[in-house]
């Protein structure tokens, strides 16, 4: 059993939709900004190879069904302002992982809660998940709280879950269950 991947979401203000070719330079803007990826375990993109390198890496996680990367599509501009990605399938549990980045110009507006309350709906829907989980750097107040904005419950922490320049950095892990989405 392979990840369902979800029919291009809408929003007032959004698309959330798998992630294209097209969408890498804007997103460039997005992984290349320190100040957005100094919470995430990959570095920032330097190039537009890095960009291409990222994409043929999601698109072989999606071949192995464990995983769809989506992209956060501003309607006004058309333009990419974030990813989403809903990984780590384990289909004799039907839960997966919800990961998400949005571009510096976007926080603080809603955004990103409007994009991942669609996507958390059709994980519950029409992906048929029973539970996804969440994993955010200890020091990431802005995306802990978005967590248990959605409903999330912090279930722990991951302590020394991922290095940053030799250093170990603890994580929150939070869950969110079918039957506790009010959608």
């Amino acid at each position: 059993m392979t990840l369902i991947v979800p029919r291009p979401l809408e929003t007032a203000r959004l698309v959330v939709r798998p992630v294209a070719e097209s969408d890498l330079p804007a997103l460039m803007d997005v992984n290349g900004d320190e100040e957005v990826t100094r919470f995430l375990p990959y570095k920032t993109w330097r190039s537009i190879e890095d960009a291409h390198a990222w994409l043929e890496r999601m698109r072989g996680f999606e071949a192995t069904g464990v995983s769809t990367q989506l992209v956060v599509v501003d309607k006004a501009s058309r333009r990419a302002i974030g990813t989403a990605l809903v990984f780590r399938f384990e289909p004799d549990n039907l839960q997966a992982e919800l990961g998400f980045v949005l571009g510096r110009s976007h926080w603080r507006t809603g955004v990103m809660t409007e994009a991942l309350t669609a996507l958390i709906g059709a994980a519950f829907g029409e992906m048929k998940l029973r539970r996804l989980e969440a994993v955010a750097e200890s020091r990431n107040a802005a995306s802990c709280g978005l967590l248990r904005r959605l409903g999330f419950t912090r279930e722990g922490v991951l302590r020394e879950r991922w290095l940053e320049d030799g250093k170990p950095l603890d994580a929150e892990m939070y869950g969110l269950l079918a039957r506790e989405w009010p959608g």
